[in-house]
């Protein structure tokens, strides 16, 4: 009898930006307990057989999971056999976790081989001496993920239940966890900046070491065969430097019309040819670029229609069912007449934004940094700390390359002291919008979205407006166009928290939210809510969105809007669709609302 495969949910590559060959998915069924005191370690948890099964990497909270429990898990632990191939002796084994909320130890065959802070970004262990070729060997992986410390956890409830604009929790594994060969000297991940003006790739290849006389190659590809071919000697620099000039007649610019990636190859050979490493990767040829208060994307001002998206699903909370799942999401916002996304709040998976890039779709990259604040006036014990810039860079690391991603925002309404109160929270927020210019000059930063903006350099300003009259929304900005746009107050002195305007780009990040919810619609004790006062019809639905949509995009000074929001979740009745992705409203009438050229793409033209 044929023995059926073992099923592995999420089985696609994880990382489709640095591509290896030969790999090994680590996702389906793992021994699982929870260790609610934290005490595991004491109790021989490490070395013990565990009480349950989970299905990774779907969180404990989760049903896709099997244990859907969503009471709280100050620690959680997870262990299965892992079998390293004979044919990978001779190479480094490395251990890929794509995300673990929050603070994971390994330990492979009894060996710590690592630690890591941070839930929302991606990390590696190299687990080569702790590991048997050909033959099995015990990892375990623990999980601290306590409620109240003071951490990036994005919309995560820090009490039991969902409650205002806060949803389950996720702890532990997340996101796909898988293994790979690697060379004794590996190609690290490629830094590859595109050069529009020049009609190139610049391109930075990290390597883990240096071997005397060897070379990196990078080779562009498109459909009919080699664009492109770079080498440099590989045993001077840790990070060799290439320039790939595209010509002309070979150059097709990524635009959300026409989203166009290269096939790009990277080799590292040794001083007689041999190839020691080779990746697979892609990119896109395209520009960013600031005039006046537009954005222009390769050279064109494009007017950025929006959505705020959680990332959330009702079975697999953070974690999406599939692939088809992330597909499935950008093409409902594109068929709602949006051209991006605010992520929003959360880290979202690398495969998410692969798929944006093919789309077409921008994306402006966020990090989960909700439930940390300074008190207005005190020391908050919700300060974040250095781990959050520390965090934040791997992301911003590993999501570099991505043409999808036009922009960084680190941080996301931030409530600060006022007055003359500098608080850690400033420190963090300009170390954060620093360290990103520092890692990346070809996007715009913006300091945080809505709130308190506290860094004079930011690149862009915007506010969060809720006001849903579109006659109203529209005087809060009337002043916009002479340098005094609508602020975000402190909500509980009325005071600004903010800097100055400085005449940047700018635009409504977050507005709408309008609350509807058919089968609540009856009902004057509603379970669910929205911004404002719920319509108390569809129409007066599309009156409400087609008016405030149109006060927008009519302005000729903001260059951009973020409607709250793709979907429900949860208890948040205010999405386009309902939270199964099903449909709430006529999406083409939607779409229709949003459609023509904005005021400023006709005043930059």
């Amino acid at each position: 009898m044929t023995e059926e495969p073992m099923y592995i949910p999420r089985p696609d590559y994880p990382r489709p930006q640095f591509r290896r060959e030969n790999w090994m998915n680590l996702n389906g069924v793992w021994g699982f307990e929870s260790d609610r005191s934290d005490s595991g370690l004491e109790r021989g948890l490490r070395d013990a057989e565990l009480s349950e099964e989970i299905l990774v990497p779907f969180a404990p909270e989760s049903t896709l999971s099997g244990i859907g429990d969503l009471d709280f898990h100050n620690a959680v632990w997870y262990r299965r056999s892992l079998h390293v191939p004979a044919s990978w002796d001779g190479n480094r084994v490395v251990i890929h976790f794509g995300a673990v909320d929050h603070d994971a130890t390994v330990w492979v065959n009894g060996i710590e081989v690592g630690r890591h802070r941070g839930g929302f970004s991606s990390f590696s262990f190299d687990i080569t001496d702790a590991v048997h070729f050909g033959s099995e060997v015990p990892i375990v992986v623990r999980a601290r993920d306590e409620p109240h410390a003071p951490q990036a956890r994005g919309k995560q409830s820090r009490t039991y239940a969902p409650t205002g604009a806060r949803y389950w929790r996720t702890t532990g594994i997340w996101q796909t966890v898988w293994m790979e060969p690697v060379p004794e000297i590996a190609i690290r991940r490629p830094r590859i900046t595109p050069n529009v003006a020049a009609g190139s790739f610049d391109v930075e290849v990290p390597l883990s070491g240096t071997a005397r006389n060897s070379r990196v190659i990078a080779v562009v590809s498109d459909d009919d065969g080699e664009v492109s071919r770079a080498e440099v000697r590989a045993d001077l620099d840790l990070a060799p430097r290439l320039t790939l000039p595209i010509a002309e007649g070979r150059q097709r610019l990524w635009s959300t019309v026409d989203p166009f990636l290269y096939d790009v190859r990277f080799e590292l050979r040794g001083s007689d040819g041999t190839r020691l490493d080779v990746v697979d990767s892609y990119a896109g040829l395209r520009s960013v670029s600031i005039t006046g208060r537009a954005i222009r994307l390769n050279g064109d001002v494009v007017f950025q229609k929006l959505v705020l998206d959680q990332g959330y699903y009702p079975e697999g909370l953070m974690t999406a069912p599939s692939d088809e799942d992330l597909i499935h999401d950008i093409e409902l916002s594109l068929a709602a007449g949006f051209n991006g996304a605010r992520l929003h709040q959360k880290v979202f998976e690398e495969r998410f934004l692969y798929h944006a890039d093919r789309l077409g779709y921008l994306v402006w990259g966020e990090f989960g940094d909700w439930g940390c604040n300074s008190e207005e006036g005190e020391v908050s014990n919700q300060q974040p700390d250095g781990s959050f810039i520390q965090e934040w860079l791997e992301v911003v690391e590993r999501d570099y390359s991505h043409p999808s991603i036009i922009g960084w925002c680190p941080m996301n309404e931030t409530w600060q002291a006022y007055g003359d109160h500098i608080t850690a929270l400033d420190d963090i927020m300009r170390g954060m919008f620093l360290a990103t210019k520092a890692f990346d000059t070809s996007r715009p930063v913006l300091d945080t979205s809505g709130y308190a903006h506290r860094v004079r350099e930011s690149d862009v300003f915007d506010s969060h407006q809720y006001e849903q009259d579109p006659q109203s929304l529209a005087d809060h900005f009337a002043r916009l166009s002479e340098g005094d746009p609508f602020v975000n107050p402190s909500p509980t002195t009325g005071e600004s928290w903010s800097i100055p305007y400085a005449g940047q780009p700018f635009f409504v990040s977050e507005f709408g939210g309008i609350w509807w919810n058919a089968a609540e619609a009856e009902h004057a004790e509603a379970s669910g809510w929205g911004y404002g006062e719920r319509v108390r019809s569809i129409d007066e639905f599309y009156e409400r969105f087609e008016g405030q949509v149109t006060v927008l995009k009519g302005h000729a000074d903001m260059f951009g809007y973020c409607y709250t929001q793709l979907t429900d979740v949860f208890q948040e009745q205010n999405g386009l669709y309902n939270f199964d992705r099903s449909d709430k409203f006529d999406i083409a009438r939607i779409r229709s609302a949003q459609d023509g050229p904005a005021a400023i793409e006709q005043k930059y033209t």
